[in-house]
């Protein structure tokens, strides 16, 4: 290293930004830069989908830190920037205008990307991803009461979008292709909950079914007026949104000579393949020390949390990324937090405690009686005991778990 060196981070969203700050936090009087391709300083992504596009959020609440933020704390942030190459040897990173920018240590936290429908007609002007603040702009003055809006993928994106615009008046069609929405995450109980909760609120949920193409208006050939189904359905559409998942953005990682595999494969300390090098936030498929198992994790938890460790092992310090995975949606009257991780072959149970019919339940994934996630739906204060249950890693009687006289601050302690 020089004298004054120089961390670099590389993607200017939620999870940069406060790498930036941790940095500053931890003591690194050094050089900080800061390199996002948006012209906007870092922003949060779930208001997107969630009250800023519904508008019980203002604008500005989605940004991280203030504009006078990143000079008060000597950052130079560079938006409207791109990074075409990394040139580890080096130690350089080339931006679209050919300029170099030398590190010491460098971050990505370049995120992911919204996979692109293949069908025809899937690059006509009125098919809209949700990802970005311009994104969210754009479908906001679009929602408009009495328009018709056909989605696409019934995600979480998909379903949060899909209450976005029933509030906003507009008429929602939402097309998946599983037998039901969320269905490879919740399993079928707890999948049926969110499909009973849309179509309740008027919206036409077609489960099951597949899309052929995206037809242009017979009068604009360039613009989307028609979702065409595999059955010979067609759906006329204002407005088509797609939410069928998202990439992770690993292609400076891949092109400059990284171990990657869904991600910048790093270790719990966030650390790549190569020692100067760290990734965090939607890009990094990261070992998880108390699962045991890489997790490429996709929700704002782990935006917020992993930067503070790959700062410290940016200064040579232990540190260790073992939070829990967890994530929240808000959806009409219903709210809804997930902790913990249960892959479709990582649980031979699920145990409900409280009531499916209310809304107003606790839904527990176990293995071998441990439980491994909890979802907490319009039930408050209780991911603690919820992420100790999972943490202690002791076997609990299912009877215990769904038995609303016996306290979760007392199974937790057990």
């Amino acid at each position: 290293m020089s004298d004054t060196p120089t961390f670099a981070i590389v993607g200017a969203g939620l999870a940069g930004a406060k790498a930036a700050e941790a940095l500053r936090a931890e003591g690194f009087d050094g050089h900080v830069v800061l390199l996002g391709a948006e012209p906007h300083r870092p922003y949060e992504r779930p208001p997107l989908s969630k009250g800023y596009l519904q508008g019980s959020a203002d604008r500005d609440t989605v940004f991280v830190h203030k504009p006078a933020w990143y000079g008060e704390h000597q950052i130079d942030l560079r938006l409207d920037t791109t990074v075409t190459a990394l040139d580890r040897r080096a130690h350089e990173l080339v931006t679209t205008d050919g300029s170099r920018t030398r590190y010491d240590k460098l971050l990505l936290t370049t995120g992911a990307s919204p996979r692109r429908l293949p069908v025809p007609g899937a690059d006509l002007a009125g098919v809209r991803y949700l990802r970005s603040l311009d994104d969210s702009d754009h479908l906001k003055a679009s929602l408009r009461p009495g328009a018709r809006v056909v989605i696409i993928g019934a995600g979480w994106i998909g379903l949060e979008t899909a209450a976005a615009a029933r509030a906003a008046g507009t008429e929602v069609t939402v097309l998946e292709h599983a037998e039901l929405p969320l269905l490879r995450v919740l399993g079928p109980r707890a999948a049926r909950v969110f499909a009973d909760l849309h179509r309740d609120h008027g919206v036409d949920l077609r489960c099951g079914v597949g899309v052929e193409a995206i037809r242009p208006a017979h009068t604009d050939p360039t613009t989307a007026a028609a979702v065409l189904l595999g059955d010979g359905t067609e759906l006329p559409a204002d407005v088509v949104i797609v939410g069928v998942g998202v990439g992770p953005n690993d292609e400076l990682a891949r092109s400059g000579g990284l171990d990657v595999d869904d991600g910048i494969l790093v270790d719990e300390h966030l650390l790549t393949s190569d020692p100067d090098i760290l990734a965090a936030g939607d890009v990094a498929n990261a070992h998880h020390p108390l699962l045991g198992r890489r997790l490429r994790v996709e929700h704002w938890a782990n935006a917020l949390n992993q930067p503070a460790v790959a700062a410290r092992t940016m200064l040579g310090r232990t540190a260790s990324y073992d939070r829990l995975p967890y994530f929240f949606t808000d959806q009409y009257d219903l709210g809804m937090e997930y902790t913990g991780y249960s892959h479709p072959d990582d649980h031979d149970q699920v145990v409900i405690r409280g009531d499916l019919q209310a809304r107003e339940f606790i839904a527990f994934w176990l293995h071998d009686a441990r439980v491994v996630a909890g979802m907490n739906v319009n039930v408050w204060d209780v991911t603690e005991p919820i992420r100790t249950l999972i943490e202690s890693g002791e076997q609990i009687e299912p009877a215990r778990l769904s038995d609303l006289d016996i306290g979760l601050t007392d199974l937790a302690r057990r």
